[in-house]
């Protein structure tokens, strides 16, 4: 039995939460499911993503195959770090400001810096 580890959808219309469920990888969507892992509230702010460590890493080791949604969660809780050490992410997608500055603007900071002192 393959086991996928992926987002089940609950909530009214519009208003949408989400579980996340070890599954197998034939029952539908807002179908049969395993276990409950966790879950993640989208419409909060800032999102609300709670996640059982434990049994995460327990289906992880035991090749369940996470979707993409579900490995960008465990990536933000630290369990994809846990499972997969060194496996840095393509974005950092922590919320932190990186100011990317042009070469001129660089070079202009530099100027009024050495102006300036």
């Amino acid at each position: 039995m393959a086991v996928k580890l992926r987002l089940r959808r609950e909530g009214t219309v519009k208003r949408p939460h989400y579980r996340i469920v070890a599954a197998d990888a034939r029952s539908p969507r807002d179908g049969r499911f395993i276990e409950i892992i966790g879950s993640y509230h989208p419409l909060e702010n800032p999102s609300g993503i709670s996640v059982d460590n434990d049994r995460a890493l327990h289906w992880l080791r035991h090749g369940a195959q996470p979707t993409g949604a579900v490995e960008k969660l465990l990536r933000i809780t630290g369990v994809w770090e846990e499972f997969k050490p060194g496996d840095a992410p393509k974005r950092d997608r922590s919320g932190q400001e990186r100011t990317k500055l042009s070469k001129k603007a660089k070079a202009r900071a530099a100027e009024a810096a050495e102006g300036g002192a």
